[in-house]
């Protein structure tokens, strides 16, 4: 009677945890949506003014390392791989291995901050911002460059950085692990059902559940991370290439 109820029980619960993951994914998907409209909308920008001035936007681009874009690429690059690897390992339920990749996940990302801030830097010490007495002697064309420059590669940077807080959320949750849920729920179960077996059941059932929960939200930050890495794909090439 008892197994008969636990598992009539189990099977909605399980349902309704099913039905959270989809959502949740669909939720994310949606999210990611509205952030390809928004650089969309700043790429059809950046192409309407480097058709009306190609040649400012060619000579302004000369001042732009193409090195150091190269650099930030492949660190994005290389931090979209261990991203992957951090999810992988997380399904394997290698949860420690998950955290190492996530690690450096993050330690690639700060990289990646550390090298545009040392670059913006160097640009506004010769004087190479938004309304700057150097810039106001030089062409529109220019103007509207660095002004999509500083306004696009910004933008991408505060998505770096919101992605960092984010996937430093997660580390913490992984860190704790899904033992306190479990071990409480199977001191509930002990006391409801009076059996060790019981016990059991609740723990691994409960920490399973708390380890795809959190297997969702890496995935759905693995997402988001990637959305980042192919919208600097696509400002490499546009500011750093076309000279």
């Amino acid at each position: 009677m008892s197994r008969g109820m636990g598992s009539t029980l189990a099977a909605p619960a399980q349902t309704a945890h099913h039905r959270d993951a989809v959502g949740a994914k669909l939720g994310m998907w949606l999210f990611l949506f509205t952030e390809l409209l928004l650089f969309g909308g700043l790429f059809l920008l950046y192409a309407v003014y480097r058709t009306r001035f190609p040649s400012d936007f060619h000579f302004a681009a000369t001042t732009l390392d193409p090195l150091v874009g190269t650099v930030n690429t492949l660190i994005l690059l290389t931090s979209s791989l261990t991203m992957v690897l951090a999810v992988a390992a997380l399904e394997r339920g290698r949860r420690r291995a998950a955290q190492a990749f996530l690690a450096a996940t993050m330690a690639l990302g700060a990289l990646f901050l550390a090298n545009k801030a040392s670059e913006w830097a160097a640009k506004i010490g010769h004087g190479l911002f938004p309304r700057s007495g150097l810039l106001l002697d030089r062409t529109d064309g220019e103007n509207l460059f660095y002004g999509l420059y500083y306004g696009m590669t910004g933008l991408h940077a505060l998505h770096v950085l919101v992605g960092l807080g984010i996937l430093a959320v997660i580390w913490g949750l992984l860190a704790r692990g899904p033992r306190r849920g479990g071990e409480a729920a199977a001191e509930r179960g002990t006391e409801r059902l009076g059996s060790e077996a019981a016990a059991e059941r609740g723990t691994e059932r409960l920490g399973s559940e708390a380890a795809a929960e959190r297997g969702i939200q890496l995935e759905n930050a693995g997402l988001y991370w990637h959305l980042v890495d192919v919208v600097w794909i696509y400002l490499f090439p546009l500011f750093y290439l076309i000279s």
